[in-house]
């Protein structure tokens, strides 16, 4: 079988200028089950889809709560996640009682992405498979950061990472110029919009998908699942209205301009 002999450790550099090693963490990261991201001006929402890989076994948990003020939610490797997310909350503990004041989110997350890549510039080590969607809230406002394997870092609007996330990025594009206006439930609401899209026809439920928000006032915590019930079904019910008279009688009584092309 071919080998490729460039992807033996993470410091060796093929000929085109590429790191094999990084790249394959890039993609488990593509592989992952979706997780989306969306800000406003006081809040920030993480969903995720958290389907379980059998019957007869549990989800895993795709969103992680580091401070009062910061969340993540992961699209990758869930090992790589849980010792990420731990050392974050370590280091928002450390800087709460050196300052005692919440660490900035921006710094927190440039030091995350220093971990991350210091483990393409070791041989005996290998960069972490998973990519994180940083939620947070400080002085500066609401923050969504992206961190790659490959230790770079960016601050989104809106952004979704994960299997299948091309569909929700172009609902999310179509709709992002009004994301910085939106109330909190109106975030809610496009998240779980974004999430369906990812599901490619799939039934979206409560049981298969998990919301978070941290925003001005309200430290971030994971929604329970009845909420976000209620709030699916209510979107269903919207879809399902009927068009108004106008649309209606288009439908009933189409016009030849609409199908030039019927016969």
């Amino acid at each position: 079988m071919f080998r490729n002999q460039y992807d033996t450790d993470v410091t060796t550099w093929s000929p085109a200028g590429r790191l094999f090693q990084v790249e394959y963490a890039m993609e488990a990261v593509k592989q992952g089950s979706a997780a989306i991201g969306l800000r406003s001006k006081t809040h920030v929402v993480l969903a995720s889809v958290n389907k379980a890989n059998s019957e007869l076994s549990s989800h895993q948990k795709k969103i992680f709560k580091v401070d009062d003020h910061i969340g993540v939610a992961i699209a990758g490797l869930t090992a790589d996640g849980r010792v990420l997310s731990r050392y974050l909350r370590s280091e928002c503990i450390n800087y709460s009682f050196a300052y005692e004041s919440p660490l900035p989110v921006g710094r927190l997350v440039v030091q995350l992405a220093d971990k991350a890549q210091v483990c393409t510039q070791r041989s005996w080590k290998r960069p972490y498979g998973v990519g994180l969607l940083v939620a947070g809230l400080d002085e500066l406002g609401a923050h969504l950061y992206y961190n790659c394997p490959s230790g770079n870092y960016f601050e989104y609007q809106a952004f979704a990472i994960g299997s299948r996330s091309q569909a929700a990025k172009t609902y999310l594009e179509r709709k992002f110029e009004s994301f910085m206006r939106s109330s909190r439930e109106d975030l809610i609401k496009d998240a779980l919009f974004a999430i369906k899209e990812t599901l490619q026809g799939e039934k979206l439920t409560s049981s298969i998908c998990t919301v978070a928000v941290v925003g001005a006032g309200e430290p971030f915590h994971v929604m329970d699942q009845k909420t976000i019930q209620e709030l699916i079904e209510s979107l269903e019910v919207k879809e399902d209205e009927p068009v108004g008279d106008q649309g209606a009688a288009m439908q009933e009584d189409p016009s030849p301009e609409a199908a030039p092309m019927d016969i």
